[in-house]
């Protein structure tokens, strides 16, 4: 069996501000989330977190991670552009990258995307119904044709992000707005999904259909190669004339 080696990686602000986060995810959502797909024999997953020495993304973590999750939300502009840069050229070497609801506007997300990836929001308890688009797609193995989250903040559109290559969630909230929230893109040889649902006051990654997505997001990341950028002079492949 080929083990999946993950990386969660959260800011790790909220739990230790805020009580009610903290009875949330007295571990931290990264370890919530690490937790879970630990569960599985074919993952092995590690935490980082940002007051970490280089946020906890050492060029040998990296080295060893097939899969990096990344949550952010009150500390973007905390993130070392030289970490970004970092991540960004994994990612074109062939990393996967899941990244999770507020985690849009994080540099290294609006780095990959070129745009601005803003969108509109409510916090007021809003239901929300995720539709299955792709139940064929590895991501939603397992899934139905929707899953609800029964409290949640609300993302809106226009969610400012280029056109999905896949658009695998949409959700409905029950104050009438819908959201673009299971994307998949890729960018150089790695593979990035970005999924909406996971705000730091609800027990979102609890649920066990939301924890199923992140494993089937985390095996669908998974590198199928890892290339290292490079422009090289070349030799031509027939004799020149």
């Amino acid at each position: 069996m080929n083990t999946t080696k993950v990386t969660v990686w959260n800011e790790f602000r909220h739990e230790k501000q805020n009580g009610k986060v903290q009875a949330i995810y007295p571990g931290g959502i990264h370890g919530a989330i690490a937790e879970a797909l630990n569960r599985n024999p074919d993952i092995e997953a590690r935490t980082a977190t940002l007051d970490e020495p280089e946020h906890g993304l050492t060029e040998a973590v990296l080295d060893q991670t097939d899969v990096l999750f990344w949550w952010g939300h009150m500390a973007h502009g905390e993130v070392s552009d030289t970490v970004v840069e970092r991540v960004q050229k994994r990612v074109l070497e062939g990393m996967g990258l899941i990244v999770l609801h507020s985690g849009h506007f994080s540099k290294i997300f609006r780095r990959l995307m070129g745009t601005n990836c803003s969108l509109s929001w409510r916090e007021n308890d809003d239901k929300e119904r995720l539709w299955n688009l792709q139940p064929g797609h590895p991501i939603t193995e397992g899934i139905g044709r929707y899953l609800e989250i029964p409290r949640h903040e609300m993302y809106g559109e226009r969610f400012d992000i280029p056109e999905p290559e896949k658009l695998i969630f949409i959700s409905w909230y029950s104050g009438g707005e819908v959201f673009r929230s299971g994307c998949t893109w890729q960018r150089g040889h790695g593979k990035i999904f970005y999924f909406s649902p996971g705000h730091e006051t609800y027990p979102v990654f609890h649920d066990p259909q939301i924890q199923r997505i992140l494993l089937n997001a985390a095996r669908w990341a998974r590198p199928t190669v890892r290339i290292v950028d490079a422009c090289p002079m070349v030799e031509p492949v027939e004799p020149s004339r």
